[in-house]
């Protein structure tokens, strides 16, 4: 009977095991970032196209950074703010070494404002049609925007941070009737 038990909690274990195995390599966990807006109501749909989203981990050269792929794997991913003001999209998401992290790093490349009409399809895509009517190109003197906030990516684990971009704050009319953009990011959790 003795026997039986420790064969029985022996193959338990084992299924434990064999069960609890992920895709994570050893020493690698996962981030994703994902994108909401405070509400923008200047315009029907304002465009912002991503060509980098990086991580800073504490023990790495302060020029050295890893790189997050774009949810589909593209080069770069445009997300209409108007669509994330009562939802989130995912911005990024990768395996990368398990640490400690203590900044994010957004590229911009470029931003569109389209006033009569409003983008059709996802919140965030590889690439999204313009929209019918007027529009206007929004300068972008800085389009690199670092976030500090410590994280932790644990070994075999994931970590989730959520990016609060504010449309009105960012993006000002100036006076020659051009727009410009100052990207507002903030953190809004971890976890």
């Amino acid at each position: 009977m003795r026997l039986m038990a420790s064969a029985g909690i022996a193959l338990t274990l084992a299924a434990a095991v064999a069960c609890g195995s992920s895709s994570t390599p050893s020493g690698m966990g996962s981030l994703s970032v994902m994108l909401k807006d405070s509400p923008y109501s200047d315009a029907k749909s304002l465009l912002v196209t991503f060509s980098d989203v990086s991580a800073h981990r504490d023990d790495q050269a302060d020029e050295s950074w890893t790189k997050i792929p774009f949810a589909s794997g593209a080069t770069s991913r445009t997300c209409d703010l108007k669509k994330l003001e009562t939802a989130q999209d995912v911005l990024g998401v990768g395996t990368l070494p398990a640490g400690h992290y203590t900044q994010v790093r957004l590229t911009v490349t470029t931003v569109m404002l389209y006033f009569d009409n409003a983008a059709a399809g996802a919140a965030c895509a590889d690439s999204t049609p313009a929209p019918a009517g007027a529009s206007a190109s929004v300068d972008v003197p800085s389009g690199v925007v670092k976030l500090n906030r410590e994280f932790t990516v644990p070994t075999g684990g994931s970590t989730t941070m959520v990016l609060d971009f504010d449309g009105d704050k960012s993006v000002h009319q100036t006076g020659n009737g051009r727009y410009m953009m100052s990207p507002v990011i903030a953190v809004a959790g971890v976890s």
